[in-house]
């Protein structure tokens, strides 16, 4: 049986991430360089990216993991965006919204984390490089949404020499909704979820469409992978929306752009048969026996 992180205190949060949390700052020079550090991977140039910022310093980066909004509409400059999974977590809806995707008098309804030693959660993590995507991330999701953070481990879907991923896992920043914060809703049948996000709307959009774009990420990026919840809740709100007589084109709004994700898969090398061609016939003979 899942429960949530929120019973206890959340993991502390790497020192470096903290700090941008807590005054915009960066972490000291001396402490990125420490050699214990875990985030070291992190933390350095990744394929020649320019990393420098305006006084010619080098800029801390680091991994946002994303399971909701940001795997489709991420609103923050990144440098690179890969897909795949953490462990420990199911993913959720049982965080209420009333500043993106309901209102205080009908609050929508987004996801979030519960820990389950068993649960695997599939989504994309993004670097990103200074304060600036971080700062924004701390109002969208922790003022605006209500989350908490914590960090944990990220495993690439696809490893490649081109990334940092060459099979090991890497950290993250995970934002996570508690029910200690205004906004949470909790458990509620996957039927009364569905009419509650069929129903809501707010500054952002229609709550059904936050829902759809997420499962369509998951159908279209990760193919294969089946969440439960998700598209339990998805089949639910399409029905939901047929028989309001609500047109899906009214609560889709605008396509998001494109996200390049898993761009070192387009360098890998594609199948060849130049091999097996140098390979000599060899002619058969039967035998009768």
């Amino acid at each position: 049986m899942a429960h949530f992180s929120g019973h206890r205190a959340p993991t502390e949060v790497p020192a470096h991430f903290k700090n941008l949390f807590t005054n915009g700052q960066l972490g000291a020079a001396e402490d990125n360089n420490n050699p214990g550090d875990n985030n070291e991977q992190e933390n350095r140039p990744i394929n020649g990216n320019d990393d420098t910022n305006n006084n010619g310093q080098q800029d801390i980066a680091c991994w946002v993991f994303g399971y909701g909004s940001l795997c489709w509409y991420p609103g923050f400059t990144y440098s690179k965006c890969i897909t795949g999974y953490i462990r420990g977590y199911v993913r959720r809806f049982w965080q209420g919204n009333a500043t993106h995707r309901g209102c205080e008098e009908k609050p929508g309804r987004v996801a979030t984390l519960v820990e389950d030693k068993e649960g695997i959660t599939w989504g994309c993590a993004y670097r990103i490089t200074g304060s600036t995507a971080l700062d924004y991330l701390k109002q969208r999701e922790c003022t605006l949404g209500g989350y908490a953070t914590i960090d944990t481990k990220f495993f690439p879907r696809v490893a490649s020499q081109d990334t940092p991923f060459s099979g090991e896992a890497v950290e993250v920043l995970v934002y996570v909704a508690t029910p200690e914060n205004c906004h949470w809703l909790g458990e509620s049948p996957v039927e009364e979820i569905a009419a509650q996000i069929a129903s809501c709307r707010g500054p952002s959009g229609h709550n059904a469409e936050y829902l759809l774009r997420l499962a369509m990420f998951m159908h279209d990026e990760i193919p294969g992978v089946w969440d439960e919840h998700l598209f339990q809740l998805e089949r639910l709100v399409l029905q939901e929306l047929y028989r309001r007589e609500i047109p899906l084109s009214s609560v889709m709004g605008r396509n998001p752009d494109r996200i390049r994700r898993d761009s070192h898969e387009d360098i890998r090398r594609p199948p060849s048969f130049e091999f097996t061609s140098r390979v000599p016939e060899t002619k058969l003979r039967c035998l009768n026996i």
